[in-house]
């Protein structure tokens, strides 16, 4: 059958070598939207050979083209110019100063600034508010503090600092991004500059050390209606085989996956079928500090709650030997985990999916839209939460200490019942310790 498929595609899409038509012409998410072409490419859309390593573009659910940048910072496409090779993002959250907070830019290809006068930032949580202590940033804010972004070079001397506490440094950056949402970068390689200003098609050349100008192809009519025939013949051929074999590897990994669930182990996916069971992260369940969780499926009868998380470095051995321990964790009050990902840079932590949120929407939200509980069910609630604490204590062959125990952190099943959940601050310790060392605060700010 594989065979066949080759020798069909072969014989259909030669017309298309011949009419110079390719998969790597220029794309775009929507309409006036930024074009797509070498050196970034569609990574949904398109092969890697058509783009240059780290310019991996794609489409959101807004049809807003996204580049993500390391670690897990995704940022908005406003602008591409391909001649001065710069390209101008912004946060859609609004919030772009969030987003600095994990941006590491000598692990991209972006690492320049389109200005040179760039300053650095620290940012302090304050419980007073002075108009003259710095840069307010809003959406950092919680209730009775503000956050302040003051220069690097004179916060210590000029700034009133009593009632403050400084909660992060930020790398130089232009001065305008705290104010305008807006990021300005370049890139020096692959240079393609002098291509678009003739009008040419920059790509690799053949040994991929370098760049090479070629002239645009030529679509002769005579080859047109042929073409498109090779075409629709090729995508009917090619939808009745992927469709077997998609449907095959699908059915493997749920056998997979159920056979680790009944042996009451963590399965281990790709980064691949992290973007497949999350459907390519189009619903978002809620956004940490540690990492942004988004809903998934993996079969009609199974959701999940996959963590994507956030500031991961090396090769992911210290990362696995603690997912071995918190997956042999059964317990009726904490959050079970059912697979995990460890793939190169990437980490994602997959839970079960649990229908009725936290009980921070329950106990905390006003108005009329707010849901409440029986004093009853809160009694039982405050007594499973107690019993997963003991557990995560006591009943494990580690001890496991949670450092932020809030009522976001405690997610609520069908039945109301409560389950821990979120490890991102949690330490294992030795059962035979009597007492923890900490090197740096834990929790929740405020």
């Amino acid at each position: 059958m594989s065979i066949f498929i080759c020798y069909m595609f072969f014989l259909l899409f030669s017309p298309l070598l011949i009419a110079g038509l390719d998969d790597c012409t220029t794309t775009w998410c929507s309409k006036g939207g930024p074009t797509i072409r070498f050196p970034f490419r569609n990574k949904f859309q398109q092969p890697e050979h058509c783009g240059y390593p780290g310019f991996n573009l794609y489409c959101n659910k807004s049809n807003e083209t996204v580049l993500e940048l390391p670690f897990s910072v995704k940022l908005v496409v406003k602008k591409i110019d391909y001649v001065s090779q710069n390209i101008q993002l912004y946060d859609p959250d609004g919030c772009l100063p969030q987003k600095l907070l994990y941006l590491n830019l000598s692990a991209s290809p972006f690492h320049h600034f389109l200005e040179n006068s760039l300053y650095g930032r620290v940012l302090f949580n304050c419980s007073t508010t002075n108009r003259n202590m710095g840069f307010i940033i809003p959406c950092l804010a919680v209730p009775g503090y503000q956050v302040y972004a003051i220069y690097s070079e004179s916060y210590t001397d000029e700034y009133p600092l009593t009632s403050c506490t400084k909660i992060h440094e930020i790398s130089p950056v232009p001065w305008y991004t705290f104010d305008q949402n807006d990021l300005h970068l370049k890139w020096l390689e692959p240079y393609c500059g002098h291509c678009e200003v003739q009008g040419k098609i920059c790509s690799l050349d053949t040994n991929k050390s370098g760049t090479q100008c070629t002239s645009k192809p030529k679509i002769h009519r005579s080859g047109t209606i042929g073409a498109f025939l090779s075409v629709g013949t090729l995508v009917a051929l090619y939808y009745v085989y992927s469709s077997s074999r998609i449907k095959k590897e699908n059915q493997a990994t749920i056998e997979k996956f159920l056979e680790d669930y009944r042996a009451l182990k963590p399965t281990r996916f790709s980064y691949a079928e992290i973007t497949k069971i999350t459907n390519q992260f189009s619903e978002k369940l809620g956004e940490g500090g540690y990492g942004t969780v988004y809903k998934g499926k993996l079969s009609n009868e199974i959701y999940v709650a996959v963590k994507v998380l956030n500031n991961f470095k090396g090769n992911g051995e210290e990362f696995i030997i603690e997912v071995g321990t918190i997956g042999r964790i059964h317990h009726v009050n904490v959050v079970r985990l059912v697979g995990y990902c460890a793939d190169g840079f990437r980490r994602a932590l997959v839970y079960e999916f649990l229908p009725n949120d936290s009980l921070e929407k329950f106990i905390f939200r006003a108005g009329s839209k707010r849901n409440t509980l029986g004093w009853k069910k809160l009694q039982d609630i405050a007594l499973g939460i107690a019993k997963g604490i003991e557990y995560l204590h006591q009943g494990c062959d580690q001890q496991i200490l949670l450092f932020d125990i809030k009522p976001h952190n405690i997610l609520l099943d069908h039945n109301f019942n409560p389950k821990i959940c979120d490890f991102g601050l949690a330490k294992l310790c030795c059962k035979e310790q009597s007492g923890v060392s900490m090197t740096a605060a834990r929790g929740t700010i405020g």
